[in-house]
């Protein structure tokens, strides 16, 4: 098998040297935690107490809560991107597709609810599915992309191997962009387009952050989230890799919580 064939198997990638220096995978995941809590905060915290104004603020204050708002929905742009980056790094180093497959399958359902109560203030809402669902589409585009890579390009000529892994990953991407714009998830159809160009130059550092700084362009403080990512030093960091998925449903039950205590929680903000 050649080495453009053998880079692509899941869980067998071949091992790049690690920077001393930098930031590791887990100090990834905490600026994409904390940037997706103030982006939730904003929504829905600060996003009902506008629409609603249950505090009777005065103009000038509501102003000053909008402008607030704005920041934190600005600052929040940051965490989907690196989070697609680190879904990219693990299928690299996945040793079971499928394990990784169905986690990501199990968090979507499991937050569904938190993430309906959170924004549209009902228990079942389906007409925005949550982030962890485009995530899947993702990885399941990844992971036929790379399936049908070993499968039609093995021992073929290097040129044709780059021209026919280019033409298996569109040719993967679009069902599940399809999926995903069907579903209506977070992000839908560009956010799994945006996760697999990240995918094509996965063992090209400097052209990875390229690519994804441009493709995020359409929400242009996303694209500042690559300045982390160009500082990944190739580390895992601490393991915790359960409370980065728990995180996510139990974050969205405290804001509907603390929703509810200000009598706000029926307003929707999606």
């Amino acid at each position: 098998m050649s080495e453009i064939v053998k880079m692509r198997a899941p869980g067998r990638a071949i091992q790049m040297p690690e920077k001393k220096w930098g930031l590791s995978g887990s100090t990834l995941k905490w600026i994409a935690v904390v940037s997706m809590l103030i982006d939730h905060l904003g929504l829905g915290l600060a996003g009902r107490i506008l629409i609603t104004n249950c505090f009777g603020m005065s103009r000038e204050q509501w102003q000053s809560l909008y402008i607030l708002y704005r920041i934190m929905r600005g600052i929040g742009r940051m965490a989907f991107p690196i989070y697609c980056f680190l879904l990219v790094e693990g299928f690299k180093w996945t040793h079971s597709a499928l394990k990784y497959a169905l986690r990501l399958g199990i968090f979507a359902i499991a937050s569904e609810i938190p993430f309906d109560l959170a924004f549209s203030g009902t228990v079942l809402e389906f007409g925005y599915q949550n982030v962890f669902f485009t995530l899947l589409c993702g990885f399941l585009a990844m992971f036929g992309a790379d399936w049908l890579t070993q499968k039609l390009l093995d021992e073929k000529p290097l040129y044709m191997q780059y021209i026919g892994a280019l033409l298996i990953t569109v040719l993967c991407t679009a069902p599940m962009a399809g999926v995903a714009e069907l579903l209506r998830t977070d992000y839908g159809a560009k956010g799994v387009v945006c996760i697999m160009l990240l995918y094509l130059f996965r063992y090209l550092k400097w052209e990875q952050v390229a690519v994804g700084a441009i493709s995020f362009l359409w929400e242009k403080p996303a694209s500042l989230a690559f300045i982390a990512v160009a500082l990944y030093n190739g580390k895992r960091g601490m393991r915790l890799k359960y409370f980065f998925y728990l995180f996510y449903p139990l974050h969205l039950l405290l804001i509907y919580f603390i929703c509810m205590m200000l009598g706000i929680a029926g307003q929707s903000v999606i």
